[in-house]
This record gives C-alpha cells, sequence and structure tokens, in this order.
C-alpha cells in the first residue's frame, strides 16, 4: 500500500497535467496516474485563439499564429473574395512540447506512475483505486481527468452523445491547397460534392499554412451521432482537394480525432471529482477545451488546497462537493444548458442553413462572438448574443432555431436525438 495523497489525478493528457501543475503550486501533496509515460509526446494539435493565451501571458506556448485568419461560408462557384468572411483576430496552434514541458516543469514533485484504474472505492475519509497492475493507491480526494469516456464519473443518460469527428493530414501538396500564410477556421464550401452528399449530415475544412511547404489540412463534422466515420472524412477531403486539382504529395502526420461536444454534466454530489472531459468541458459550440482548461484550472486548485489545509478531517465526498460546487457554479451550468439547446438546434440544419448560420454569427461585433466561442461571456450578456444573433437572422434561421429544422432538411436529426 502507497502513502495516502492528498490527491490522486488520473490520466496523462493536457488536462491531468494542467490540474497536476496548478495543486502542485499550491503545495498539494499530488500523485498522478497515467496509461503511459506522462512525457510521451501529445498526439492532437491543439488550436486557440491567441487573445486567450495573451490574457494568461502564455503565449509562448504557441508555435504558429496567424493574423490572416478567414471562413468561407459560400456555396462556391462565385468569386472566392466574395465568399470570404474575414475574422480580425489572431490564430495561434500551441507547441505541443513546450506546451507539456510547461505543464510537467510546474508539477516537479508530482509522483507519476504508469498503470491504468480497474476499480474506484470511495470511502469515508480516503478514495481507494485498484490498478491493472495489482498496486492499490490511496488519497483524500482522486480527480478523473483521462478523459469523456471514463467509467468512473457518473452522469445522467440524455440519449445518444453527439461527437466532432475530424480527419486529418499535415503534408505537402501538389500546390498550396489554401492561400499562403493563412488560417483557415471554416471553409463551408460544397460546390464539391454532389447531390446527394449534399444532403447527408455537413462538413467543412479546417486548414492552416504551417510555413516551409507544410500544410494541415482537416475536414471536420461540427457535431453529429454517432460521430462520422473516418472513411467518411478522409474521402471528403479528398474530393475537396481533387476539385481544387491538388493533391497530397507528402503525408508527414495523420491525425483522427473524436470527442463528444453535448456529454452531460456530471453528477455533482460523486465523491470523485473530474477535470477536462471527464467534466464535460469541452465548449458545446465549439469544441474547444484547452483555454478552459487553463482558465478554470487555478480557481479549482486554489479552492481545493484551501480545503485540503484548512479542513484536515474533510473526506473524499467532502471535497469533491468543494471542487463541484468550483467547477461548475449555477452561472456555468446555466451558459451550459443554453449552449448545449443551440448545438442541438445546429445538429438539425442542413449544409445551406449552417453555411447561412455561421455568415450571420460572424457578422456580429467580434467581442461578442469571441465572447461566445470561448464561454467567457457572464450570463446575462450571452443572452443578450444571442437574442441578437436570433434578431439579425433570416426567417428561415429563425424558425429553425426555435422549432428545429424541417426534417426533410436534417436526414442527421433523429440520429442525433
Amino acid at each position: 500500500m502507497n502513502p495516502i495523497h492528498d490527491v490522486l489525478v488520473l490520466g496523462g493528457g493536457p488536462a491531468a497535467l494542467c490540474m497536476a501543475s496548478e495543486l502542485n503550486q499550491r503545495g498539494v501533496a499530488v500523485q498522478g496516474l497515467a496509461p503511459k509515460p506522462v512525457d510521451a509526446p501529445w498526439p492532437n494539435t491543439y488550436g486557440i485563439w491567441a487573445e486567450e493565451l495573451k490574457t494568461l501571458q502564455l503565449e509562448h506556448l504557441l508555435a504558429h499564429r496567424w493574423s490572416d485568419t478567414v471562413s468561407y461560408f459560400g456555396a462556391g462557384g462565385s468569386s472566392e473574395q466574395d465568399q470570404l468572411t474575414l475574422h480580425g483576430m489572431e490564430y495561434g496552434l500551441f507547441d505541443r512540447a513546450a506546451f507539456q514541458e510547461y505543464c510537467l516543469k510546474r508539477a516537479e514533485g508530482v509522483t507519476w506512475l504508469e498503470g491504468k484504474a480497474e476499480r474506484v472505492e470511495s470511502g469515508s475519509v480516503v478514495t481507494t483505486v485498484f490498478c491493472g497492475s495489482g498496486t492499490t493507491l490511496q488519497a483524500r480526494l482522486v480527480i478523473d481527468a483521462s478523459g469523456a469516456s471514463s467509467p468512473y464519473i457518473l452522469r445522467p443518460d440524455h440519449g445518444p452523445v453527439a461527437g466532432q469527428a475530424a480527419y486529418g493530414v499535415v503534408g505537402r501538396f501538389s500546390e498550396n491547397p489554401i492561400e499562403a500564410g493563412r488560417f483557415v477556421l471554416m471553409d463551408y464550401r460544397c460546390n464539391h460534392l454532389t447531390a446527394s452528399q449534399r444532403t447527408e449530415p455537413p462538413t467543412f475544412l479546417y486548414a492552416m499554412d504551417l510555413g516551409g511547404g507544410v500544410f494541415f489540412l482537416e475536414e471536420t463534422s461540427l457535431a453529429h451521432a454517432p460521430g462520422l466515420s473516418y472513411d467518411v472524412l478522409k474521402q471528403r477531403l479528398h474530393q475537396r482537394l481533387d476539385h481544387r486539382d491538388v493533391r497530397v504529395t507528402e503525408i508527414v502526420h495523420e491525425e483522427f480525432c473524436l470527442f463528444p461536444m453535448n456529454l452531460p454534466l456530471p453528477d455533482r454530489d460523486q465523491p470523485v471529482l473530474a477535470f477536462g472531459g471527464a467534466a464535460s468541458m469541452v465548449h458545446p459550440a465549439s469544441g474547444y477545451m484547452v483555454g478552459a482548461l487553463l482558465r478554470r484550472g487555478p480557481g479549482l486548485a486554489k479552492v481545493l488546497a484551501k480545503a485540503l489545509v484548512e479542513q484536515p478531517a474533510l473526506g473524499s465526498a467532502a471535497l469533491a462537493r468543494r471542487g463541484w460546487n468550483e467547477l461548475w457554479p449555477t452561472e456555468l451550468v446555466l451558459r451550459h444548458q443554453l449552449y448545449q439547446f443551440g448545438l442541438g438546434r445546429l445538429m438539425g440544419f442542413n449544409e445551406a442553413l449552417l453555411r447561412r448560420h455561421f455568415a450571420t454569427f460572424f457578422s456580429l461585433p467580434q467581442h461578442e462572438w469571441f465572447g461566445f466561442l470561448t464561454n467567457t461571456l457572464p450570463l446575462s450578456r450571452l443572452m443578450v448574443v444571442m437574442l441578437r444573433l436570433f434578431t439579425l437572422s433570416p426567417w428561415s434561421l429563425r424558425r429553425g432555431l426555435v422549432f428545429g429544422a424541417p426534417t426533410d432538411q436534417s436526414p442527421h436529426l433523429e440520429k442525433a436525438g
């Protein structure tokens, strides 16, 4: 039996390292349990609006940043300039190695074990984790940061969960697949699709110029239940490139991404706390989470550190309750519900309605759409922005936002629940 730590963090990705590092910085005795070496390279790319990191003074963690940030919401076929939406805000791509090293350095002193939890039992004072290796770990509080599929976090069943799925390629191409020096947030142009494909769940291109003739292109499905298959997304990406007479000449890296967008909030009375995907921290409207980890982690760590020191008799359930109340106060719960309602409506939109919706959305003042996408607007302001969006929308969008899209426009709505 190992010593009893203050906190045991499950997981080895950004959420786990962010939480472990914040607790460690506040003098909490932390142990980590990761399924592979905690310094193993993270496989996925993480993008973020540069302003989010500027506020946190973490801009040095970006490997790339773009000032030429655009989207396309036209159907295609007319001049490119007529379809262009300029965002006027810098976007960045994390240097994954630097981000990981930053977290590990701040977590110096945390002991990490390699393995997986097989069973978690909460007692009146401590929580015990039984590992597949036979090792038993104990802590006053267990924080599950192992991802949205964790079996140890209880949550209600609201039916099928919609996933954002993406297939991406980092590589070289026969010619530039997008403008040099550009970042494309969403390219919803669909003139490469057949008529029947346009009745299927819509997808968009997320793309960036990484310099040196290397580009990252990712075909993405905003949200669908079940998540679109990688085969469909790969076909769509190559069909898009073929339409532009562009070929992939070298694949440096392939990326496969699938995560839940409308995962129900966890039961906040349970004695195991969660953070990251396990805590439903993925933004239901945008799919982003890293900014939320960096913004909300310090506050959660501060509350837990204070409770651990000032109230040594608190058991796992009481500590977890303190954590849940900090992580999901009423204000954030209500905002989350609004975002989930909106996502449910968008999942019923065909590609034409989606293009119209996003063109309208990005016509809002920059600080409003930025605050919406980063979940940094207070509830009252968020409601004002959503009302403004509704007012600006044409009747076809208003009808869809209120009543849902007609069934003949939304063949995937029934699946999406």
